[in-house]
């Protein structure tokens, strides 16, 4: 039987959303008044260089809708701002809640300071409840049938898809994408006067000029995806990856409509978890590579041609294109991201992690278990890797995925004449020295 609290605090993170979320339904379903809180994080905050950082300023935004629908309700959404390992032992002597509720996050940071919370809870006698919305299924969910995690996507996929059609209900919907109802129980948000919200100018931030994508999408763009996903000139894409890393949209809400409309959107959730699930069962791979002997690989991290590759300055037009896509827009098309991942590995024999850091700085929808996973694929570190042998052709991937150079054209427009530069290395020669590099590193691993 689930406990029933007087008081509750509910901690908003990754799921800036009231409706159709796990931790809020359940904290407003327990408790008789919740207290709604979020905490622009220090620790975080203060390591972004970019002060016009347009993620920062997503995340304002969307707490100040959330804070008029919660007064609209005679409640507010209580904001601050510091370090939370600081902040919590003021915060519970300041409500005294009976318990905290939250939904979970997988990377390592997120799990040592909710250990620490949790902690802190304990010690005022205080409970404190996490749970399962950031993705469909998470580590314990979706396992081997020896209980080990998987490391290969297909048969990950296969399990994931079992799972979720072990429990449906007579509609034929499964149980695990059931929505959450928060609305249903909105007079258990507390009562309390609206306090002013704290500024970005106060936290040291400016308004970027970067555009959001929108929540919403064409059912007609879903619907064409496995057809025109690849093509970086067209529309093909869902523009989501902002809001589910930020949790303003329903992972349930998006698969329910997936199964409907198209298999190859649906496999993209699927990746999704399966990257926060090799996070969490292989936190290793946030520092290191997941197949450990491709640490041995002796990077050139050249900071010249790294910086050529950051500013789209590589006289291989699709991967200047996406990196100057990637600066203007915080975004960069998913099959671009691959050529200029590979590009960097492998062309140029620069660490990953440079790559990866780059791309978590400009990233709209930077997510640290698909970013890490992604670039680890390219590398040929990761699960499920592309083999070391395998690179990319940036010529071969534009004429194929881009042939009338609308793409390359949008953002290097001095493509085809003498103010382009020229190619920063040779293809065919840094093939070959990326294949004698990994070879010496791996072959005797």
């Amino acid at each position: 039987m689930k406990k029933s609290y007087s008081k509750s605090i509910f901690w908003f993170r990754r799921d800036l959303r009231l409706e159709d979320q796990v931790g809020l339904h359940n904290a407003l379903k327990m408790s008789k008044s919740v207290c709604p809180i979020f905490i622009f994080d220090r620790e975080i905050l203060d390591k972004l260089e970019d002060r016009k950082d347009a993620r920062v300023e997503f995340i304002h935004d969307t707490l100040k809708s959330m804070k008029i629908t919660l007064n609209e309700l005679g409640s507010d959404l209580k904001i601050y701002y510091g370090n939370p390992k600081e902040l919590w032992p003021k915060i519970l002597d300041e409500i005294r809640p009976d318990a905290v509720f939250c939904n979970r996050d997988y990377e390592i940071y997120a799990k040592d300071r909710d250990s620490l919370v949790e902690k802190f809870c304990k010690d005022q006698e205080t409970d404190f409840h996490s749970y399962k919305d950031h993705v469909v299924f998470d580590k314990e969910d979706v396992l081997k049938d020896d209980s080990t995690p998987y490391v290969v996507f297909t048969p990950y996929k296969r399990k994931w898809i079992e799972k979720l059609n072990s429990r449906v209900d007579d509609n034929g919907l499964s149980y695990y994408l059931k929505s959450y109802s928060v609305e249903k129980y909105n007079e258990a948000f507390a009562q309390m006067d609206g306090e002013e919200m704290i500024k970005l100018s106060d936290m040291g931030f400016e308004r970027s000029e970067i555009e959001i994508p929108s929540n919403t999408v064409p059912q007609k763009r879903i619907k064409q995806y496995d057809k025109l996903r690849n093509f970086p000139a067209v529309d093909g894409t869902s523009r989501l990856g902002i809001h589910f890393r930020f949790g303003t949209i329903s992972i349930r809400e998006k698969a329910r409509k997936a199964l409907k409309l198209n298999d190859t959107f649906l496999s993209e959730l699927v990746w999704r978890d399966f990257y926060a699930h090799i996070l969490d069962a292989f936190p290793h791979v946030e520092e290191n590579s997941f197949r450990e002997k491709y640490d041995r690989i002796e990077w050139r991290n050249n900071e010249k041609e790294f910086d050529s590759w950051c500013k789209g300055k590589t006289g291989y037009p699709m991967v200047d294109a996406g990196m100057r896509e990637l600066n203007n827009t915080g975004y960069m098309h998913n099959r671009v991201r691959m050529v200029a991942a590979s590009f960097l590995t492998k062309h140029l024999l620069i660490d990953w992690r440079w790559g990866e850091a780059y791309f978590a700085a400009k990233l709209l929808d930077y997510d640290l278990s698909s970013n890490n996973g992604g670039w680890q694929w390219a590398a040929g570190s990761g699960t499920d890797a592309a083999p070391y042998f395998r690179i990319f052709n940036p010529e071969s991937q534009m004429k194929k995925f881009d042939k009338e150079n609308k793409y390359i054209k949008k953002w290097v427009p001095e493509y085809g004449t003498d103010k382009y530069v020229d190619p920063i290395v040779d293809h065919k020669e840094a093939r070959e020295r990326c294949l004698s590099t990994y070879k010496a590193a791996l072959q005797d691993a």
